[in-house]
Order: structure tokens, then C-alpha cells, then sequence
């Protein structure tokens, strides 16, 4: 049984050295070569940081085989790393460096002007020069024997109500608990291929790293510019041989959208999997005609419980206006779908999806009422303490006891006297046949239910015809925004922040 991620990282360098552990589309590195790598930075952080353990190193990262080994040095030196977008507006850096008060920063040479701009005064270690630095094994064993499976590996930043980036830090235990429970369920091995595509900054993307470091397999890091050009993406997929791919649902519904298969079939693809929003089965079925043979997942999980806790392998016919099950929670997880009263929900009554397990982050970083809030004690008992997290996710389980996605809790509203969940219409307005993405939200000063829609062939009138025999009047949108193009997060997912808040400032025209 593992207590350290790294054990991954040396059992595979033990049984496949020269195997290529990641790779993009221009260079590789072995499992040898980033072990002893990762060693150089790990020992050079222990000697430039008077050995310091458990504080946070920021790792300013681009979609690079660096910023990979980065990651483990950091591990190896008993510390947990931070990694920040090198692109993320300079505020959101500063406001995140404030909450974390490092211990120094990783980067490439070429980014240590900006680093030090944004962080003057701060330990700044240049990537090129630490991987030079050479180690003494005995003095990196002293400190994996000082670091216990509860310590932090790495903290992720996510966007806080008050403005105030929320740090989200996860222990070794975690991640080994997701790690392995991924590889068991879907039989991960040494000879797949994996394509990464969720960026390294977002929490989605530890799924590909330590299932590929678990099993020896090869990891290519999918150039993000390929997801603009669809035909060089199916090109690369199938010129690597990709055969495993745990993307974001927007990825999966970029390239349904621009019908990227009818030219050519990424048929190298054995394994799809899919998180970070709901999943609509129009998208899906265009990927199940393409490709009929391949097994598809849907994964659930906020970053809070380190990426994924229920899974749902697809394996019937669903018609484009169902909803997707996420499914069954992992081994080792337990879910509770509680009701406003903390009481466990009976038959197919709605609830708040709680998660407890060892899949659960250790909290926010620097910030203990908000962990207080989120991490609590399990409500359906005091004898001892059981902590659980409150997703903030309204479900419930269907006929077959799965477990069936509605909301948010905050995108459940009352209107026109009635109960109306907004992620119910966004799963039918996204089904519609013109529309390729849609999101709801309520404007509660004039009791408004508000749609912002693209779809090129789509208008207001095409969308009420659609809805006029599938829900009841009163869930009818009332006013109804058609976007050449939806703005995006840094995340891949729809920012409904920005697109409330351009519809609160009258930006749009309707």
C-alpha cells in the first residue's frame, strides 16, 4: 500500500526506466530521466529552504513536460506544490500569493522577470538551473520517512464568492485513493496511452498524472492550440496511438459541436471519460455513433474531494433529452444525499449530495471558516467525529438507485409560485438539435428566469417551439440571449459569473 505518491513514480522507474513517461508534441522524457530530474529540484528546494516541510512552493505552469517535474520535485522535497497559470491575470496571482505566503517559486528561465514582478522579494528557483543541482539519495529518503500520507501534495485555487481565491489542499492519501481506485475500476496498464487535455493548474488534470505515474503508461500532453484545430487533434490522437482520454464535458462537446469525425475517427480511443459539467447526451450520442466500441464514463467530483468520487459506465441507449446518472459512488466513498432538515432522503426525494471518505481535501488553505462550512461533522450522528463536505449539489437516486445530478442549491429557485430547478430547462434547451451550449439564471429583482444560448441557427422563437410540449409554461425562459460565442473560464467551463455579470451591467441587447 502506498503512503506517497512518489512510490508510483519509482515503481514504475524500476520496472520500465526507459519507457516514455510524458511527452507533447515535440519532446518526451523517460521515467528514469524525470525521477533523477525531479530528485535535482527536490534536493535543491531542501537545501535552499533550510529543509523546510509542508509549505507551499508555487509552480508558475504552461502545458509543458517541465511543469510535470516540477510537481514531483516538490513532492520530494517534503513540501506541496501550487500551480498557477503563467497566463492568469496579475491580480487574481497576487490575491493568491497573499492567502498562501509561500516558501519560494518554480519556473522556466524565460518566465522569471514576471515571476519576480509578482512576487518580489520571494525565493525564486530557475528550472534550468535547479535540474543541475544533483542530490544525495540518503538526505531525500530522510525526508520521505518524515512525510506521513495525510501531509498536503498539492493545493489548487477556485473562485471564491467574497473575490478571494479559495485554496483547496490535498494530502497524499487522497490523491492515492483517487489514483487507485481510477487504475482498479478501469484497468489501467502499463501499455495505454493517455491524452491530456485538462490543464494543469485545474484539479482534473491529476486523474491523467498519477494514473499514468501508477502504471507505467505514457501521458502526451495534448498542445491546447490542437483544440482549435480539430482535424490536427483527431491526427494527433490517432498518430500516438491515444487510447484513454478523462476530459473536461466541454472538450468532449467542442469537437461534437464542430463535428471534428467527418473526416476521420480517433477509433484509437478505447476509453472516454468526461467531468467538470453535465454531460448531455446530444453531445454523447455523436461520440457513441463514432465510435461504438468505446467504453464511455461519466465521472463526477468537485475539487474539494479531489477530483472524482462516482463514476457511471454508459452502456445503454439514451435518447438526446435524458439525463446522464453519475452514477455509484468509488470504492472507499460513501455519499449522502441529505434534505434541508440533515435528515437522509427516502425513495426518490431531492437532497444535498455530501461526500465523506478519504477522498476528502484536508480544507482551504489559510482559511478556517470557510473549511468549517464546507467540511463539517456528518449531521446524521454526534458519537464520533466523521467529517463530510457539502458539495452544494442538489440529487437524487433513480428507479435503478444511481445516483441523478439536478442542480446546484443556488440554481434551484422559486418562480411564478412554483419550484423550478434552471439545470432542468439548460438539459433541454442543450438537447435541442440548433443549439450547441446554453446556461440558465434567475434575475431575482424582476423574477425573471434568463437563458444565454449559441447556436448559430437558433432563435428565440425555434427554442419556446422546442419547450411549448416538454415543460410547463411557468419554466418558460423569459428573456433569452443569443451569443455568437460563450465565454469560457480558464477551466474550459462556462462562466457564468462573467455572463451574470454582463447581464446585470445591461451589456447585452435583448
Amino acid at each position: 500500500m502506498q503512503y506517497n505518491v512518489l512510490e508510483y513514480l519509482e515503481n514504475s522507474v524500476s520496472r520500465v526506466p526507459n519507457k516514455v513517461a510524458f511527452a507533447d508534441d515535440k519532446r518526451h522524457i523517460s521515467y528514469q530521466d524525470l525521477s533523477d530530474l525531479a530528485k535535482n529540484i527536490g534536493y535543491a528546494l531542501f537545501k535552499q529552504t533550510d529543509g523546510a516541510r509542508r509549505k507551499p512552493i508555487v509552480v508558475f505552469v504552461d502545458r509543458n513536460i517541465e511543469s510535470l517535474v516540477c510537481f514531483l520535485g516538490v513532492a520530494y522535497s517534503g513540501n506541496f506544490y501550487v500551480p498557477i497559470d503563467i497566463q492568469m491575470p496579475k491580480l487574481r496571482i497576487e490575491l493568491i500569493l497573499q492567502t498562501l505566503d509561500p516558501l519560494a517559486t518554480l519556473v522556466l528561465r524565460q518566465d522569471k522577470a514576471f515571476a519576480e514582478s509578482v512576487a518580489p522579494g520571494l525565493l525564486t528557483l530557475v528550472y534550468e538551473e535547479v535540474i543541475q543541482y544533483g542530490y544525495e539519495e540518503l538526505e531525500l529518503l530522510k525526508i520521505r520517512r518524515s512525510i506521513i500520507d495525510r501531509d498536503p501534495l498539492y493545493a489548487t485555487f477556485t473562485s471564491g464568492s467574497t473575490g478571494i481565491p479559495k485554496g483547496v489542499i490535498t494530502c497524499h492519501q487522497s490523491v492515492i485513493d483517487m489514483t487507485d481506485n481510477l487504475v482498479n475500476t478501469f484497468g489501467f496498464e502499463e501499455n495505454n496511452v493517455l491524452g491530456n487535455q485538462n490543464p494543469f493548474y485545474f484539479d482534473a488534470s491529476i486523474k491523467d498524472i498519477y494514473s499514468s505515474l501508477s502504471c507505467g503508461a505514457t501521458m502526451y500532453v495534448i498542445p491546447k492550440s490542437y483544440f482549435m484545430m480539430m482535424g490536427q487533434l483527431v491526427e494527433f490522437i490517432l498518430d500516438k496511438s491515444i487510447d484513454t482520454i478523462m476530459w473536461s464535458a466541454s472538450a468532449i462537446a467542442l469537437l461534437a459541436n464542430a463535428d471534428a469525425f467527418a473526416d476521420k475517427k480517433p477509433d484509437t480511443l478505447k476509453q472516454v471519460m468526461f467531468s467538470g459539467e453535465v454531460m448531455h447526451n446530444k453531445v454523447l450520442n455523436y461520440w457513441r455513433r463514432t465510435l461504438p466500441n468505446t467504453r464511455f464514463v461519466n465521472l463526477y467530483g468537485p475539487t474539494e474531494i479531489t477530483s472524482v468520487c462516482t463514476y457511471y459506465i454508459i452502456e445503454k441507449a439514451f435518447s438526446d433529452e435524458e439525463v446522464l446518472p453519475i452514477g455509484i459512488p468509488f470504492k472507499n466513498t460513501e455519499i449522502l444525499l441529505l434534505t434541508e432538515n440533515n435528515e437522509v432522503v427516502k425513495g426518490e426525494e431531492t437532497g444535498e449530495l455530501c461526500v465523506r471518505g478519504c477522498c476528502l481535501a484536508l480544507g482551504y488553505y489559510n482559511n478556517s471558516e470557510k473549511t468549517g462550512e464546507a467540511f463539517c461533522q456528518n449531521p446524521t450522528h454526534s458519537h464520533f467525529p466523521d467529517t463530510l463536505y457539502r458539495t452544494g449539489d442538489l440529487a437524487k437516486y433513480n428507479e435503478f438507485g444511481q445516483i441523478m445530478f439536478l442542480s446546484r442549491k443556488d440554481n434551484q429557485v422559486k418562480h411564478m409560485g412554483q419550484r423550478v430547478e434552471l439545470g432542468e430547462i439548460e438539459i433541454l434547451v442543450n438537447s435541442m438539435d440548433k443549439i450547441e451550449t446554453s446556461i440558465c439564471f434567475y434575475d431575482h429583482d424582476k423574477q425573471k428566469i434568463v437563458l444565454v444560448y449559441q447556436g448559430k441557427d437558433a432563435d428565440n422563437k425555434y427554442i419556446l417551439k422546442e419547450l411549448k410540449d416538454r415543460v410547463s409554461k411557468f419554466m418558460y425562459p423569459n428573456i433569452m440571449i443569443q451569443l455568437e460565442v460563450m465565454p469560457y473560464n480558464l477551466n474550459g467551463k462556462v462562466d457564468r459569473p462573467l455572463l451574470k455579470k454582463q447581464y446585470e451591467n445591461k451589456e447585452y441587447a435583448f
